[in-house]
């Protein structure tokens, strides 16, 4: 039920030579044809554009930071206080 059979494809072809008739039926595949060619250029244009976006022509040399630009080192606002341990009780 789910696959496609011989039988399936003839009665396909036979509603378009039905729907579109015998001499509108080569434009129509022909019309078919040129679109498909054309979307394929169009994709093959686009990974084209996708290869060369992707991969950078010379890679950036990392700039080191200058005196005014290191790093300080970060304090906590409030002193961290450690826990006493309260007394037990039985």
């Amino acid at each position: 039920m789910g696959t496609f059979s011989w039988t399936h494809l003839l009665i396909i072809a036979l509603l378009f030579v039905l729907l579109f008739g015998a001499k509108r039926l080569p434009d129509a595949a022909r019309g078919l044809g040129r679109s498909l060619r054309i979307f394929k250029s169009e994709v093959g244009q686009m990974q084209a554009e996708s290869n060369t976006t992707a991969t950078p022509a010379a890679p950036a040399q990392p700039q080191q930071l200058s005196a005014a630009q290191q790093p300080q080192p970060v304090q906590p606002s409030t002193p961290i206080v450690e826990p006493q341990a309260s007394p037990k009780t039985l």
